[in-house]
């Protein structure tokens, strides 16, 4: 018997005209797309349905679309059950939703108080991001460490084998990666980001971000959660809250991650979400489990 887990993705994964057709085909998704609405106080799915592109790659905008589509997907799913979750970044939220740790009206809150804050501390701390491409983990840390002469720069994400995201102030991301070229990296690419996420200068969105899990109910999960923070599963109240706010300022683990599921047993995985992302890193990852993506009502009607 396989080990199914659920995967969700993170910012950049939003695209006009996500979740319409969940809206326009399913009742269940409707009334949830129109609680969110109602529980922000804005409306979320114009902005989803419609743009403009601008408005929905605003992070305060971007995150909580991106949460409430994959949430909407994973609770249509009825014929396939996790036995655990992970999510890449804002990912983890809608993987601590589907296993009953943070109910929905209160993550979709907690969703956009994290993207208010990282979209100011962006604004507070300017910075920016670069993807580094066919360098392992140590060697771009090592480049980071050198370059920290220049200002602030970090890993941010260890996606896959040789694929890794800086982070940090913008003088240090440009020297670091000029290190990295100079290094042998095959492609370095500054990345369009209004922040420099899952670095110290987002310090003040984790002040934050404490504030809103205080008035937030966190509960024991379900099913286990691999933490982004250290990859491995976490499903005591405690251990969430303290792992969400370590994320907003340490690297997502993901490569770790998917290679301890596949270690703890699982070898069937659903990316549950806009985009296709995950499903393309976990292949890189290893080759040999079985990824299937729900994006689209389409995808998921076969599991209804």
């Amino acid at each position: 018997m396989s080990k199914k887990a659920f995967l969700f993705p993170g910012q950049g994964a939003q695209y006009v005209g996500m979740a319409k057709d969940l809206f326009d085909n399913s009742a269940e998704a409707k009334e949830m797309i129109l609680m969110a609405d109602d529980t922000l106080g804005i409306k979320l799915s114009d902005i989803m349905f419609s743009g403009p592109e601008e408005e929905l790659k605003q992070t305060e905008f971007t995150q909580p679309a991106i949460y409430l589509h994959s949430v909407v997907l994973a609770s249509l799913m009825r014929t396939v059950s996790a036995e655990a979750a992970a999510g890449h970044s804002l990912g983890e939220y809608s993987a601590l939703t589907m296993s009953g740790a943070i109910q929905f009206q209160e993550a979709i809150k907690l969703v956009r108080a994290r993207g208010m804050a990282m979209q100011q501390a962006g604004i507070d701390n300017p910075g920016t991001m670069a993807a580094v491409i066919g360098l392992n983990q140590d060697v771009v840390d090592e480049c980071c460490a050198e370059a920290l002469s220049e200002g602030i720069v970090q890993s941010a994400n260890f996606n896959s084998p040789g694929q890794v995201v800086i982070s940090g102030s913008i003088t240090g991301v440009k020297k670091a990666m000029e290190i990295c070229k100079s290094k042998g990296a095959k492609i370095v690419k500054e990345l369009v980001v209004s922040g420099a996420f899952h670095s110290p200068l987002m310090a003040s969105a984790k002040d934050k971000l404490i504030q809103a899990l205080s008035i937030t109910n966190v509960y024991d999960a379900r099913f286990p959660v691999y933490a982004n923070v250290n990859a491995k599963p976490v499903t005591l109240a405690a251990d969430i809250k303290e792992k969400l706010v370590e994320q907003v300022t340490a690297p997502v683990r993901w490569e770790e991650t998917i290679k301890n599921m596949i270690a703890d047993g699982f070898d069937e995985f659903y990316e549950i979400g806009p985009g296709k992302v995950l499903q393309g890193l976990v292949k890189r990852i290893n080759p040999n489990v079985t990824c299937f993506g729900i994006d689209k009502y389409q995808d998921v009607e076969k599991y209804l």
